[in-house]
């Protein structure tokens, strides 16, 4: 990096400081947009640690709508059980339950956050932009109508530039969180240690694998690589600098709880940590944005944090994009932190709940253990109602935006499932089933909002006009879609011929639904006109294109 002239202006309108998960996310969905990104990390080059390994169904699903999905399942290893052990036996196998929350993702993948790293960096590069390793960001100033920064690369040099944005992706230790003056807020509870190793168990590798022995347990989570796992000790954190000694201390225990010999390869990596749970009160000042690990930090447990920062990122984007395209007025950037501080609320309380769960350290309830999963083994509906309490906490599939400032409800809604602030999805079997779905999944990864409008048999000439005056004032933004049973008719046609995606919004002839860019329901009512339409949009935030105005207007 080269020496610059003090508050140079790149040709850039977003920085973007982080190249972990979240930063990488939020700069594939500007540059996706057409937004001119930059993307700086401290580091010297890509991590080459595991890290965080879980990436659960909300997140596939978001990968989806970015294009790369097929590559992430490709590196990854499909998990679909929690299997509890103890004293040589299996007291449980917990499964996945998605019946009352639909996805064509029904697991848990096991893909180490290198392996993703590396995937969102070569998606990015097709898009032209390159992580600028070994440059820091030393300083900022957010007080005005551009962001000034100061850049410190390895050498020590220096660069002054002026940013229209910034996203602060800096992890737990955030450079850009600091000098906003956004202190996280919370507590530190427990120690453990987590290691890499290859050991020989004879486990089912389609599970995780909690393992309770002594005075705590131990918790496995396989890698996609044959013999490869993750172990997690919540007692024992000592002599991590002796790989020798963690690997046959984590031998005598497994072998002590499955009741089996188990070998234990001296592990490739150790970290020990203090479990913090802390989050921040704001995570946007003035033109400056926090997200992920900048913004919460939180247990392990549940495997919680790559999904999270790759949701907040997502979430930002999209509207941040809107705004600098000049798609949306920028209170449209008031609604991420009203929407993702809440789920930072709700992550910390989940996570503290699932920690305590794991470590399970007190005697009375460790006692009670086989007894309580005996009972639940046996009862398959409370079983059942367990594993979908569990489920909906982890997938990051019940999340709604229900509360949300751009949630609107007319409550027009006829007995659908899909009500406005919900995800709009499916399983994989509609999808095989319903060619309309297989329709609307490819329309959300459209980088726009969506419009459908349902028609019935056909649409109209009346209808077919109106929507052409939406799509000319609104295309940039907004994709107008009609849906008929024939298919045929109207701004990008959409064939239901067997009702099966009305009946799933709960709409008939005459409604529209409008999905977001993230691919929740905005808002779901009659379509009476398109002066009404953009009183809508515009209650979203949104605005029309120029010189459209008089197309909008009420006969």
């Amino acid at each position: 990096m080269n020496e610059a002239e003090p508050d140079r202006t790149p040709g850039v309108d977003v920085l973007v400081a982080g190249a972990g998960p979240a930063g990488l996310v939020a700069a594939h969905e500007l540059a996706r947009r057409g937004v001119r990104v930059r993307v700086v990390d401290k580091a010297e080059g890509p991590a080459t640690t595991s890290r965080a390994t879980a990436t659960h169904a909300r997140t596939l699903e978001l990968y989806h709508q970015m294009g790369f999905v097929g590559d992430i399942l490709a590196r990854g290893l499909r998990c679909e059980h929690f299997t509890m052990h103890r004293g040589g036996r299996r007291l449980i196998r917990l499964d996945t339950e998605y019946s009352t929350l639909p996805t064509r993702y029904p697991f848990t993948l096991q893909i180490d956050q290198v392996l993703t790293e590396e995937v969102l960096r070569n998606r990015l590069r097709g898009l032209g932009v390159e992580v600028e390793w070994g440059v820091a960001l030393a300083n900022l100033d957010g007080a005005h109508d551009r962001v000034r920064v100061r850049l410190r690369g390895g050498d020590g040099t220096a660069e002054d530039i002026r940013v229209p944005w910034l996203i602060g992706a800096d992890g737990g230790h955030s450079r850009v969180r600091s000098l906003l003056g956004l202190p996280l807020v919370g507590d530190a509870s427990e120690t453990w240690l987590i290691a890499d190793a290859v050991l020989d168990a004879d486990l089912p590798r389609d599970s995780l694998h909690w393992i309770h022995v002594g005075k705590g347990p131990i918790l496995l989570v396989p890698f996609p690589e044959p013999g490869r796992w993750r172990l997690l000790d919540t007692v024992d954190v000592t002599g991590a600098d002796d790989p020798h000694l963690i690997a046959s201390r984590f031998a005598a225990k497994l072998t002590e709880g499955l009741g089996r010999p188990v070998e234990v390869g001296p592990p490739s990596w150790v970290s020990v940590f203090t479990i913090q749970q802390r989050m921040v009160r704001r995570m946007r000042a003035g033109r400056c944005f926090v997200v992920g690990d900048a913004a919460h930090v939180h247990s392990p447990a549940s495997g919680q944090g790559l999904n999270v920062g790759v949701h907040d990122a997502y979430n930002l984007a999209w509207k941040l994009a809107d705004v600098i395209r000049g798609h949306a007025r920028d209170t449209l950037l008031d609604t991420f932190p009203a929407e993702r501080l809440p789920v930072g609320a709700t992550l910390l309380r989940t996570t503290r709940t699932a920690t305590a769960l794991i470590a399970l350290r007190d005697a009375a309830p460790a006692a009670l253990l086989p007894l309580g999963l005996g009972l639940l083994n046996a009862v398959g509906p409370l079983k059942r109602r367990v594993e979908r309490k569990l489920l909906s906490a982890m997938s990051g599939l019940a999340l709604t935006y229900a509360g949300s400032p751009l949630t609107l409800d007319a409550g027009t809604a006829h007995g659908g499932w899909i009500r406005p602030g919900k995800r709009v999805a499916c399983s994989a079997e509609t999808e095989r089933d319903c060619p309309a779905w297989s329709a609307v999944l490819t329309e959300l990864t459209d980088p726009r909002w969506s419009l459908l409008v349902f028609a019935g048999d056909a649409p109209a000439a009346p209808l077919r006009a109106a929507l052409r005056r939406v799509e000319i004032a609104y295309g940039r933004a907004v994709s107008v879609r009609t849906v008929s049973r024939t298919g045929r008719g109207g701004p990008a046609p959409l064939a239901d011929p067997g009702a099966g995606l009305s009946q799933a919004f709960g709409l008939r002839p005459g409604d529209y639904a409008l999905i977001r860019p993230d691919g929740y329901l905005a808002a779901a009512g009659r379509f009476e006109d398109p002066a009404r339409m953009a009183d809508i949009l515009a209650a979203l935030h949104l605005v029309p294109a120029p010189r459209t105005g008089p197309l909008l207007t009420r006969a």
